[in-house]
């Protein structure tokens, strides 16, 4: 059994537990569980190999939903909303899959992915490949909280999400993580999911869902202004099946944020809000 690191943040009413990005941690919770814990009991975890928890090999989909259940057993949850952002939202749908008897619903804020298929994918993979599970240099920290801030993010919660997100060296560097390792199979993973699209993927879960999309697209860095069109003709194409799936299926609702992919940092009100709303919505 292999148990991740839960981080309570208290609060009374209906289970939440919070699933943070690839690359991330769950202190990138802070500000959004903040606001939450005010009607909901708040627990955030961190994925296998991210942040505090435990790496796992292979690192499968199937294998992180079984570690979930195992932690969240430990800690006397038999029943959750489950929220994830990014690829903790592909997480929260496939733990809804597999535990529709322990899931009263699961949110997923901007985490879908594409198929090796699709238009641009391998020039967008080379540049995963080539950053994942990298050790980074002593002035990362104070890089991240600058690109931060860009996004009204406040610098001490920047800061905090960042060191809470990769692991000090005793030469002053910083590894990233998932290692690489576990990064590529992690990849690997994702493609497999949504091999054949959004709609494809969804099929099976009849758990309530809810699918939030960003409602602005991050500015692509400089040299790679190419990146900055393939997500946005995949906002698009997400958008489009979204708009079919969502009146042929009454279980799956369908929301936007005015925010960047980094909504649950960028605008954690907005956040807390969308998911209080649609948890008091659900039935008992």
């Amino acid at each position: 059994m292999t148990l991740l690191h839960v981080h309570d943040y208290g609060g009374e009413g209906p289970q939440l537990v919070l699933l943070h990005g690839y690359g991330r941690s769950f202190a990138d919770w802070d500000a959004s569980a903040a606001l939450l814990t005010v009607g909901h009991r708040v627990l955030a975890l961190d994925l296998p190999g991210h942040g505090r928890s435990p790496g796992i090999s292979p690192w499968t989909i199937p294998a992180v939903v079984r570690h979930i259940a195992d932690t969240l057993d430990e800690r006397g949850v038999p029943e959750a909303v489950v929220v994830g952002h990014s690829l903790g939202g592909v997480v929260a749908v496939e733990y809804a899959r597999a535990n529709p008897g322990r899931v009263r619903a699961a949110v997923n804020l901007d985490g879908f992915w594409w198929g090796r298929e699709y238009p641009g994918a391998d020039r967008v993979s080379e540049v995963l490949l080539a950053s994942a599970g990298a050790i980074a240099p002593p002035e990362y920290i104070e890089e991240k909280v600058v690109n931060s801030v860009r996004f009204g993010i406040p610098a001490g919660h920047a800061e905090a999400a960042a060191r809470a997100a990769a692991r000090p060296l005793p030469d002053g560097k910083w590894q990233t993580l998932p290692e690489r390792a576990e990064a590529l199979e992690l990849f690997d993973e994702l493609h497999r999911i949504f091999a054949l699209g959004v709609t494809a993927w969804l099929d099976g879960v009849d758990s309530p869902l809810l699918l939030v999309q960003a409602g602005r697209q991050l500015p692509p860095a400089p040299g790679m202004e190419w990146f900055g069109e393939f997500s946005a003709r995949f906002a698009q194409g997400v958008s489009e099946e979204l708009a079919v799936l969502s009146p042929a299926r009454p279980t799956v609702s369908v929301n936007r944020i005015d925010a960047t992919h980094l909504m649950n940092m960028e605008s954690p009100e907005a956040v807390a809000t969308l998911v209080a709303g649609f948890v008091r919505g659900l039935p008992d």
